[in-house]
């Protein structure tokens, strides 16, 4: 029996004990069966993934009708430079990643970097900065989601990822928690660079892409620090509905 099987309406507390009461080790996340060796998930589960649809806006990777950009970069394009993102923020990649944040499935993490190196073309990129979170988050949590992720993409990629250069130096609002409007001002200054990246082209990582009001905050701070490109890859875009 999966324990991801319906749009999940229970706090991330409910999800941690389902994920460690419910499945037996070795079980694919989303429907029970055996999974695939080092994996979280069946070949079956795997499969089934909605990727992103092809037709989306260069910049933000909000979903477009041919692919053009969006009204929102035109009229205020953000401070990264593009945006790569593997699925859609929806059922059931919306519960593999509450199960790595909440439900402390660390080895969706490495599989997530995997997959983002696989699905995935960045532009030619120089190193990988993981979006950092504020250190009582970290303790709260005990693990940095992004972080895990970009440790396995930079493996696979062979490219170099700092987690100490780009620091959080002002504990935020949930952004979940806010209206989109809310969100910018929420992270304006939270962010700090702790080094000189000039010419550098980095690749900024997070687990997902909502308003992207954070990814812009970071790749404006970034850029302010001398980096000539900053692309944001993650495992899920939200979409706006």
């Amino acid at each position: 029996m999966s324990i991801l099987p319906y749009p999940f309406q229970h706090s991330p507390a409910t999800l941690t004990k389902l994920i460690q009461h419910l499945l037996p080790p070795g079980s694919c996340l989303l429907c029970g069966a055996d999974a695939l060796s080092n994996a979280p998930l069946c070949q079956g589960c795997i499969g089934d993934l909605p990727l992103m649809p092809a037709a989306r806006c260069p910049q933000c990777s909000i979903v477009t009708t041919h692919g053009e950009y969006c009204g929102a970069c035109l009229h205020r394009p953000p401070h990264f430079d593009r945006c790569h993102a593997l699925f859609p923020y929806d059922f059931p990649a919306d519960r593999l990643i509450q199960a790595l944040k909440y439900g402390h499935q660390l080895l969706l993490a490495p599989w997530f970097g995997e997959q983002l190196a696989t699905h995935l073309q960045p532009s030619a990129s120089d190193l990988i900065i993981p979006l950092p979170l504020h250190p009582e988050r970290l303790c709260q949590r005990g693990f940095n989601q992004s972080g895990e992720i970009a440790a396995t993409l930079g493996k696979c990629l062979k490219l170099p990822v700092d987690r100490r250069i780009l620091i959080r130096n002002r504990a935020t609002h949930p952004q979940a928690e806010l209206a989109p409007k809310e969100r910018l001002a929420n992270v304006r200054g939270a962010f700090e660079c702790l080094g000189d990246l000039s010419g550098q082209r980095i690749l900024l990582i997070d687990d997902v892409l909502t308003t992207g009001a954070t990814a812009n905050e970071c790749a404006r701070v970034l850029k302010l620090h001398g980096a000539r490109q900053v692309e944001v890859m993650v495992v899920a875009r939200a979409f706006r509905h």
